[in-house]
């Protein structure tokens, strides 16, 4: 099994504390100058890409984006924040994306915070969203949605190749030169032109020669300027052509379908200015998204592949976007309180035991189960889907039209769509995310699609049940009590797609659980286990189980065209909960032209002309 990008394990920073100034002990370098770190970093970084002008000069719903090659105490970020908030317009928005290959743990940077008490609602806010470190990318939202930070943790060469941004100016930041001499290499100034905007500006604190000459050679114009207190010089400079600021247009978007996908895609949408408007003719989380409860999880693994990075990824930002969103607020709408993950067999026991192991997985995220051969995934939990889907519709720029979509055009720049009955509409782009009916309504027929027919039995709490307050995930799974009821599931039938109930798969759901959980069997009543109903949908599901998220390709034009302002999110298999935030991320980005919140091999690895290419025997895998 060959490995992809983002394969290392992350080795957090040691630091030795000297009068409270962390050192790097790797690069016996300290983090931020011992005179006054805010003010070093305001005089290289902020005055050296003169960001304060900038800022105040960004039209109206602008973005910025700034590139860094070393997070440390993230005091770049803060001071760039502080500025931004103060001067730019208040609709715009920053990006900025951090690269740290020894990211500091989270107490470590919670005390280097402390000395920049001014900062105080801004560092408290990062300490609260800080990512796990795992390696990849995590985009992470702050101060109501005006600052994206994606935070990656790799190598500086790697995080760069696999990066998809259009940097407005770059913090050449991590340690000096001559202790930190594999980050300041050639293929460092070589990316950054491929990612760097006409005109866009760099500064960093060191003037060392080969750094100056090797940006020159690369097409900057490169100035020394002087240097922040005993320093005598630093660098600042610009790339060729001339800078204007990203302004993201934004317009008429229509989803289609209101399941988890199209959700989460519409809130993403309508938080970037977008008017959205969702279609579904059954209304709000009806289809495969509308059981009573779900489980917020994923299958850790030791192999750092295409599918298992997407596992842990979205996983992680799922996170991120309760949190962001307050979900679930009440008991009512489940607890993110933990899962407990119990192998079924021999080989995924191997694969846990591997998986916490591997490095790849914080154990902050992932321990080994106190009184079971299984995992603990501390962040995770079950949550009410169609609450989680209604909560995230509720948006002043979202409208839902219970309505078919029965046909669809391209229209002037746009999409026009016929609906069932009433006037059709008009839309500048459109996002399917209607699970396996995307083929049939855009005539999508090389769309490897397969249904899959599950049916969850729901079963009276006892009082001994009552008490369970972590979803179990076996070769099943199993729920705390939501309206009393507990969620017992799911079959797995590839054969079937009608959505009938059937009193044998509630047998075959009942008769998983005694085998594989006996305990909580005997808890729920064993063989006088109270079934007061079930529900049957159809997951869909693509075959190597991976979903479709990103632009829909034109099948008969060249491999590359796609159709213009046409998107997909579909084919989530029974991980919608986890896998649909993060590829509305990534659908968004896309349409607003901003830095990507996957890699570039990930990207691929979701895009759905990944199999137009496979079949035309092009290449492998879609490099975008």
């Amino acid at each position: 099994m060959t490995p992809g990008p983002f394969a290392t394990p992350i080795t957090p920073a040691e630091l030795d504390w000297q009068a409270d100034t962390p050192v790097a002990l790797a690069y016996d370098d300290p983090y931020f100058s011992r005179e006054d770190g805010a003010a070093e970093s305001r005089h290289v970084f902020l005055d050296g890409n003169a960001l304060g002008r900038r800022f105040a000069a960004l039209p109206a719903g602008a973005q910025f984006v700034i590139a860094e090659t070393g997070f440390g105490t993230g005091l770049n970020l803060l001071c760039a924040m502080d500025q931004f908030l103060a001067r730019a317009p208040a609709d715009s928005t920053l990006h900025f994306i951090s690269i740290e290959k020894h990211p500091l743990r989270p107490a470590d940077l919670r005390r280097a915070h402390s000395h920049w008490p001014q900062f105080a609602p801004l560092t408290e806010e990062l300490a609260q969203v800080y990512p796990p470190l795992a390696p990849g990318l995590h985009r992470r939202w702050l101060c109501g949605g005006r600052i994206a930070l994606t935070l990656i943790f790799a190598d500086v060469q790697e995080a760069l190749a696999h990066l998809h941004a259009r940097v407005d100016a770059w913090f050449l930041d991590g340690f000096a030169p001559a202790r930190n001499p594999d980050m300041w290499q050639p293929t460092l100034f070589r990316t950054m032109v491929r990612l760097s905007a006409p005109g866009a500006s760099f500064a960093t604190f060191t003037a060392a020669g080969f750094v100056r000459r090797g940006l020159a050679a690369e097409g900057f114009a490169v100035q020394r300027v002087p240097g922040f207190g005993r320093k005598r010089e630093m660098l600042v400079g610009t790339a060729a052509g001339d800078w204007r600021p990203a302004q993201p247009t934004t317009g008429r978007a229509a989803i289609i379908g209101a399941g988890l996908a199209g959700a989460t895609c519409a809130r993403a949408l309508a938080e970037r200015g977008w008017q959205v408007t969702v279609f579904d003719p059954e209304g709000i989380a009806q289809g495969a998204s509308g059981n009573l409860a779900g489980v917020v999880y994923t299958t850790p693994s030791p192999h750092a592949t295409a599918q298992n990075r997407f596992y842990q990824s979205s996983y992680l930002n799922a996170l991120h976007w309760l949190q962001r969103y307050t979900f679930p607020a009440t008991d009512n709408d489940g607890a993110l309180s933990g899962v407990r993950q119990y192998p079924p067999d021999g080989r995924q026991q191997a694969r846990q035991t591997g998986a916490l192991h591997s490095g790849l997985w914080p154990t902050d995220q992932l321990q080994a189960c106190p009184d079971h051969d299984g995992l603990l995934l501390p962040g995770g939990g079950y949550i009410r889907p169609p609450a989680w889907c209604t909560h995230l519709l509720e948006h002043p720029r979202i409208t839902l039209v219970k309505r078919r979509v029965i046909d669809m055009g391209e229209h002037h720049n746009g999409w026009y769509l016929t609906l069932d009955a009433g006037a059709p509409h008009v839309a500048d782009i459109t996002v399917l995310a209607n699970a396996a009916a995307a083929r049939e309504l855009c005539g999508l027929d090389w769309l490897p699609l397969k249904q899959i027919r599950g049916q969850v039995t729901y079963c009276r709490a006892t009082d001994a049940s009552r008490r369970w307050s972590q979803a179990i995930c076996h070769s099943g799974y199993l729920t705390p009590a939501l309206d009393d009821l507990h969620c017992v599931g799911a079959t797995f039938d590839l054969h079937r797609h009608d959505l009938q109930p059937e009193a044998a798969d509630n047998e075959r759901n009942l008769a998983e659980l005694a085998a594989q959980v006996p305990d909580q069997w005997a808890e729920l009543g064993g063989a006088e286990v109270r079934v007061v109903g079930e529900r049957v949908g159809l997951r869909c599901q693509s075959i190597d189980f991976l979903p479709l998220a990103g632009e829909v390709p034109d099948a008969r034009a060249v491999p590359h065209a796609v159709r213009p302002g046409l998107y997909m999110s579909i084919a989530h298999g029974s991980r919608g909960i986890t896998g649909t935030p993060l590829c509305a991320e990534l659908i968004a980005a896309l349409v607003n032209d901003e830095p990507l919140p996957v890699d570039s091999a990930l990207r691929g690895a979701l895009a759905p002309a990944r199999f137009i290419l496979r079949q035309r025997k092009k290449q492998p895998e879609w490099t975008p």
